[in-house]
């Protein structure tokens, strides 16, 4: 299956997509924990960053926005400045706004999430804080935004729906919805919300709920996959087509109308964060099936979409060149570690959304030593993520003549990878870092103190950006041009000493 998914991945059309649901802003705080208030037992955080992203319906726009989707979003916001932002970003996104509608009656729903580190590191969940109304939108709104939707679903290839039980799924919205799109052939998949009657949801194509969902609706714990695939058979009585259910570490059980049932299991990874795998799941699959997947397909997707989103801090989104690498690429993390300048962008643009601090280093790493180790763990401790420019062999050979490097780039960037202080390791042909340098845009510059911070390639570009030059302490007298001389020198005595010694007679 995974050269369908591959080509699935490679298809150039932009599916057309409408999302109805509850839009919401998520804000970001990020900063440093140093201290506890003598007001309380509380920590003190010293805000260094905010950021306010999409989020319920709207971190949905985002991920398929990232999947070079055609989007358009029906979902009723606040007059205020968070509403006024939704749309804004909405509009950065490329999303279609003209069924979005704004109430002078309710807020904005908003959830702000403050994150700190720990001396400088280890980010962590402090608090949350919500503003909300969550009544229903009431009768007048909602046919207003059923008479918006219903000029946008005969040109979708697929709605969504995306609800966070926060007044604008309540009502017979979705049930309309889901008669309005069969009589044009469009498929209805719905994310149902926590505690709600299923029965709002009858006509949809598909619910996908969590094993806690699911369960509470069932009146059941889902405890193995097993039970998983049981209560996905149930949920078809709320006439939908199909039921999928997601068991985090255990996948997805899936069963459909026609007698079809199958456990879709995940590769086991480290959890860092939960926010958005429902969200993930269901953009992944929604845009699967607009592209002609069929639900093993969509559903293979969706779970390897919601695996690689747990691993990230908050809703960040996935591009189609993530999900290939991940289809294509060697499994083993040195595989994984080994990216070209294109793949890593993109997920540096991630760990930046996380609040992780970029640090870089580069040079040839030929014949890998204790001197490269030790400076590449220092600068892995003045951040988050290292990334690593290493210098292809025809740079190399540009700069220190014919005979270098003695091992190939390949052969040396598997070594740094197989390095656990390093994240990232990216191949450059220019004979200078500093269009690297520029691209990547560290907050940490670290070069060996054998130079001075204004010798540093690429300096001014991170300065003036803000960042910092630090120079790691030498290791001992360590150097590459000097083992490779010792090593010269020894292979000569070594020949010397294997010749036989032959004595002359006098005569």
């Amino acid at each position: 299956m995974h050269r369908e998914l591959i080509e699935l991945l490679n298809q150039p059309r932009r599916p057309r997509i409408l999302v109805v649901g509850d839009a919401m802003l998520d804000r970001y705080v990020w900063g440093d924990v140093a201290r506890i208030s003598p007001e309380g037992p509380i920590p003190v955080l010293d805000v260094d960053r905010t950021e306010e992203r999409l989020g319920g319906a709207g971190s949905v726009v985002t991920m398929l926005a990232a999947l070079e989707a055609d989007v358009s979003l029906a979902a009723v916001v606040g007059d205020d400045h968070e509403g006024h932002m939704v749309r804004r970003l909405l509009e950065r996104h490329g999303a279609e706004v003209d069924c979005l509608l704004v109430a002078g009656d309710r807020p904005t729903t908003v959830k702000e999430r403050l994150l700190g580190r720990t001396e400088g590191r280890h980010l962590q969940q402090i608090l949350r804080v919500d503003r909300e109304a969550a009544l229903p939108i009431g009768p007048e709104l909602e046919a207003q935004l059923l008479d918006r939707v219903d000029l946008r679903v005969p040109d979708a290839d697929v709605v969504l729906v995306s609800d966070y039980a926060k007044g604008v799924c309540g009502g017979r919205l979705v049930t309309k919805l889901a008669d309005m799109a069969r009589r044009h052939g469009v498929r209805v998949v719905a994310d149902p919300a926590r505690g709600v009657d299923y029965r709002r949801y009858s006509g949809c194509t598909c619910i996908t709920p969590n094993r806690v969902e699911a369960g509470w609706v069932l009146g059941t714990k889902i405890q193995s996959p097993q039970d998983g695939l049981e209560a996905a058979r149930h949920l078809l009585s709320y006439r939908v087509d199909a039921a999928i259910v997601t068991l985090d570490r255990d996948g997805i059980a899936w069963a459909a109308a026609d007698g079809r049932g199958e456990l879709f299991p995940v590769r086991p990874r480290q959890v860092y964060d939960i926010t958005g795998a429902g969200d993930m799941v269901l953009a992944s699959l929604g845009w699967s099936l607009a592209l002609g997947a069929d639900w093993p397909e969509a559903i293979v997707l969706a779970n390897l979409a919601g695996g690689l989103e747990v691993e990230r801090l908050g809703v960040v989104p996935l591009t189609r060149s993530e999900l290939l690498a991940e289809l294509t690429h060697d499994a083993r993390d040195g595989g994984r570690k080994i990216v070209t300048l294109e793949e890593l962008l993109p997920r540096l643009a991630r760990h930046r959304g996380q609040g992780q601090r970029i640090v870089m280093t580069n040079g040839c790493f030929d014949l890998l030593h204790p001197g490269h180790v030790a400076s590449l763990e220092f600068a892995r401790n003045q951040g988050e993520v290292l990334v690593v420019g290493l210098n292809s062999d025809r740079s190399v050979r540009a700069l220190k003549g014919e005979g270098h490097p003695i091992i190939g780039q390949r052969a040396r960037a598997e070594m740094l990878a197989a390095l656990a202080c390093v994240d990232y390791v990216v191949i450059f042909d220019e004979l200078s870092v500093a269009g690297l340098v520029e691209q990547i845009a560290p907050d940490v510059l670290v070069k060996a103190a054998e130079y001075s911070s204004q010798q540093v390639v690429g300096h001014q570009t991170v300065l003036r950006q803000g960042g910092r030059v630090v120079l790691a302490p030498m290791k001992g007298r360590w150097s590459t041009t000097g083992l490779i001389q010792r090593i010269q020198r020894m292979g000569a005595g070594g020949d010397r000493r294997q010749r036989p010694r032959h004595r002359v007679a006098a005569g």
